[in-house]
C-alpha cells in the first residue's frame, strides 16, 4: 500500500466501540513481535524507546535517533506505524514546523503531539492550539491523512480521585473541541479510566478517544466509545521483567 493507503487504513482503525489495541513498541524487534501476535498496527512509547537505549524520557532522545528508530522499526513491518512524537521537538512554533517535517518524510501515519510541558503542568490551550494547527498546515502540504494524535496530560496530571471534578472534565471537553477544531485527528487521555467520564469525552464530538490502559480487561473501555487502546511503557516493563526474571533463575 501506498503511504495514502496506510494513513486511510490507520483512520479506519479508529471505531468507537471497536478499539485499535496498540502494545506499544521501542524497536524492530518489539516491532516484529507485536506484528506476529496479530496487531493491526504499530505505536511507539517514547518512555520505552528512551529506556530502551539509555536516555530519559521527554525528549532526550535526539531527534535523528528517532528517525533512525522509526526506519528500522518500518523495514520489518509493513503494518501503519505511528510515533509518540512527545511535545513536538520544537518549543517555537517554526521548529515544530521543521521537525514535523521530518517526521512526514518518514514512513510513520500518525503520532502522538502532547500539551505537557517539561516541568510539569499543561500547555496553555489556545498554544497548543496554535502548535496543532502548525502540524496540521505541515501535514496537509505533504502528507495528507496523517492522524495527529492531540495528547492532554490533564488526567495525567491530577489524581484519580479528581478524575470526576466537573472543572477538570469541562476543561478536558473544551480542548478537545478546540484540539479538534486546529487539525487533530484524535483525543489522547492517558491516566484516565473512569468510563462514567471517557463516555461524556466519546460524547462531546466526533473524535476517536484513546486511552492508555494496564493490565485490567478492555471491554469497559470499549463499552464507554474509546477507539484506540494503547499501553504506554507497559509491554517494555514486562519485557524487562521476563528478561530479569529468566536471567535470575540462571545466575
Amino acid at each position: 500500500m501506498t503511504k495514502a493507503d496506510l494513513c486511510a487504513h490507520f483512520h479506519w482503525l479508529h471505531r468507537p466501540g471497536h478499539p485499535l489495541v496498540l502494545p506499544n513498541i521501542w524497536d524492530a524487534g518489539s516491532a516484529t513481535a507485536v506484528a506476529d501476535a496479530g496487531g493491526n498496527a504499530l505505536a511507539t512509547s517514547s518512555w520505552a524507546v528512551a529506556a530502551a537505549h539509555g536516555f530519559g524520557d521527554g525528549e532526550d532522545v535526539p531527534l535523528a535517533f528517532v528517525i533512525a528508530n522509526l526506519g528500522r522499526i518500518a523495514a520489518v513491518s509493513r503494518l501503519p506505524v505511528t510515533l509518540d512524537f512527545e511535545r513536538g521537538y520544537g518549543e517555537s512554533i517554526q521548529e515544530l514546523k521543521t521537525s514535523f517535517g521530518e517526521l512526514l518524510a518518514t514512513c510513520a501515519v500518525g503520532c502522538n503531539l502532547e500539551d505537557g510541558l517539561r516541568g510539569g503542568g499543561v500547555r496553555p490551550m489556545q498554544d497548543q492550539v496554535s502548535r496543532i494547527g502548525a502540524a496540521r498546515e505541515v501535514a496537509n502540504s505533504s502528507a495528507p491523512g496523517f492522524f495527529i494524535n492531540a495528547r492532554t496530560d490533564l488526567f495525567l496530571q491530577a489524581s484519580s480521585e479528581e478524575h470526576s471534578d466537573e472543572e477538570l472534565v469541562s476543561e478536558a471537553v473544551e480542548r478537545l473541541r478546540a484540539y479538534k477544531r486546529a487539525g487533530a485527528d484524535g483525543f489522547f487521555v492517558p491516566g484516565l479510566n473512569n468510563p462514567l467520564v471517557l463516555r461524556r469525552l466519546v460524547q462531546a464530538d466526533e473524535i476517536p478517544i484513546n486511552v492508555m490502559a494496564g493490565d485490567e480487561a478492555l471491554g469497559e473501555y470499549a463499552q464507554a466509545g474509546v477507539a484506540r487502546i494503547s499501553f504506554g511503557p507497559l509491554t517494555y516493563l514486562k519485557a524487562i521483567a521476563a528478561s530479569a526474571a529468566f536471567a535470575a533463575e540462571r545466575l
